[in-house]
């Protein structure tokens, strides 16, 4: 088994099947130590966001690729989920076809053949799996909340220092009171904020916020 999924053929789906593995083990550390890849990601892709958090009734407008988007319900889920789903299966997919070319007629295709094809074949596939999960998961948390609506919430610092230039990890809530991960700037030259500190998103550049200290936080804290 480990000689199929290895072989050159196979290639593009042991390496898809590779990165799934990592992204979930990454998200299951980041969950222990206080951050979120999943988070990073939505937050990372904003023009993605703007495809994806669209009415049915504009799609037209949005072209193709927004269509594309909202026909894999990336705004039921989240993208780290629609991710995972897409590696999943596609390596699934790869490997089965595959196998029954390997027991039907005694070769496999080659990966340059063979990954555009499992590629088309998996979509529906992720579709599905995502419609599954929009109706399990919560209403609340399978809503799309578009970063813009982050701007005047607090936040606070979660990993490293973040200095003009040097964004660091915050967390917050949106107003469902799902939590979020972003990248944080300060707003002031010359101001950073540790780990720790109570911050007040102003403005989006980006995939960076630009914060204040939340004087309310230290007030309380106080």
């Amino acid at each position: 088994m480990i000689e199929f999924m290895l072989a050159a053929a196979n290639l593009p789906f042991s390496v898809a099947l590779a990165i799934m593995l990592l992204i979930a083990a990454i998200e299951g550390v980041g969950m222990l130590l206080g951050f979120a890849l999943s988070g990073l990601l939505d937050n990372l892709l904003p023009d993605l966001e703007l495809d994806v958090d669209i009415d049915a009734g504009d799609v037209a407008d949005h072209g193709a690729f927004g269509e594309f988007l909202t026909w894999l319900r990336l705004r039921e889920v989240p993208v780290i989920v629609v991710l995972i789903a897409f590696l999943t299966s596609f390596a699934i997919t790869g490997f089965a076809m595959q196998q029954i070319l390997t027991g039907t007629l005694g070769f496999m295709l080659p990966a340059l053949i063979a990954a555009p094809i499992a590629l088309f074949v998996c979509l529906p596939g992720v579709r599905l799996f995502a419609g599954v999960l929009g109706k399990i998961m919560p209403k609340d948390e399978t809503e799309a909340v578009g970063s813009e609506t982050f701007i005047g919430r607090p936040a606070t610092i979660t990993l490293g220092t973040a200095s003009m230039g040097s964004p660091a990890q915050a967390k917050l809530k949106d107003k469902h009171g799902q939590s979020h991960y972003v990248m944080v700037a300060p707003d002031n030259d010359g101001e950073s904020f540790e780990q720790g500190t109570g911050v007040l998103l102003v403005r989006q550049t980006g995939s960076t916020f630009f914060a204040i200290k939340d004087t309310q936080t230290d007030m309380l804290d106080a």
